[in-house]
């Protein structure tokens, strides 16, 4: 569920293909050729007053393994934990932006309509966005005056609320989710889940990756807090949270520390530890 680590995953060198195809494999239950990823793909505004967007993963069938007069799909995965009332409620428009912003980049000068690529957003949330407790919500546009009649435009959204309860989703998906939310050993359950598992500790121990997260922490929010006590505090606990479960105590902890050194001392030895073990060794030392 961390973006980060989410995208560092599916853009990592011999396993964000694999494990793109084994993650939506499971959501929709068939197996998927070829798939072109890019991370953090932005939509800028068309002019500065204009809103952009930036999508978490944006993910492509290959048009070349497509059979013939099949039309390509997008598919937009977005982990997201922000469990305001005020983003909760912004979703539906979240999401009818995004499919806005990616069909106007998905159609060429001159192109038929019917060439207009297909667009799946997966939001992907700890969190119940409808409150009626179903691990999946399908939204597609429709006719309310004739509900069954036939109507196809390419678009549609996945909610996959992690701990719903209602509905009838496979296993797979059930475990996934709950992997997602929960992601340790113990919860790797499957074959598949298993060999993702797999990939994402290559992925949290490499080194480049930890390098990567430290230069990302110039950008954003936490640029805003640099040096001081709480920007730093949060720092080491989101570089914690990428790579190792980590206990409240060790939490409180962290926010309990004071001294703007010693937190600095912290984040390096963050950056640098193998293990939560050795996180806290370290620092108890000090």
């Amino acid at each position: 569920m961390d973006n980060f680590l989410f995208g560092s995953v599916v853009t990592y060198p011999e396993i964000g293909e694999e494990f793109s195809r084994k993650l939506l494999k499971i959501i929709f239950n068939r197996d998927f050729g070829k798939l072109r990823i890019t991370p953090q793909k932005v939509y800028y505004g068309s002019d500065t007053e204009f809103h952009g967007a930036r999508l978490d993963v944006y993910i492509e069938e290959d048009g070349e393994a497509l059979v013939a007069g099949d039309v390509a799909t997008v598919y937009d995965v977005e982990p997201e934990k922000n469990e305001t009332d005020a983003a909760v409620k912004a979703l539906p428009k979240r999401v009818r932006f995004y499919h806005a912003k990616i069909d106007t980049r998905s159609l060429k000068a001159g192109e038929s309509y019917k060439n207009l690529k297909n667009v799946i957003i997966i939001m992907i949330v700890p969190f119940d966005p409808f409150g009626l407790d179903r691990m999946v919500y399908t939204i597609k546009s429709g006719c309310m005056e004739e509900p069954d009649m036939p109507y196809e435009d390419g678009a549609r959204t996945l909610f996959l609320y992690t701990k719903g309860t209602k509905g009838n989703p496979s296993k797979e998906l059930q475990e996934l989710l709950k992997y997602m939310e929960y992601t340790n050993a113990q919860n790797a359950t499957n074959h598949d889940l298993q060999e993702i598992h797999r990939m994402i500790e290559t992925v949290k121990y490499d080194a480049g990756v930890t390098g990567d997260y430290m230069r990302l922490m110039e950008d954003e929010e936490v640029l805003l807090e640099r040096g001081t006590q709480r920007g730093i505090q949060k720092s080491i606990i989101k570089l914690l949270e990428i790579r190792f479960p980590i206990s409240v105590e060790i939490r409180e902890k962290i926010c309990a520390q004071e001294d703007l050194k010693i937190l600095d001392e912290w984040l390096l030895i963050a950056a640098k530890a193998t293990s939560i073990e050795d996180f806290t060794s370290k620092i108890s030392c000090q």
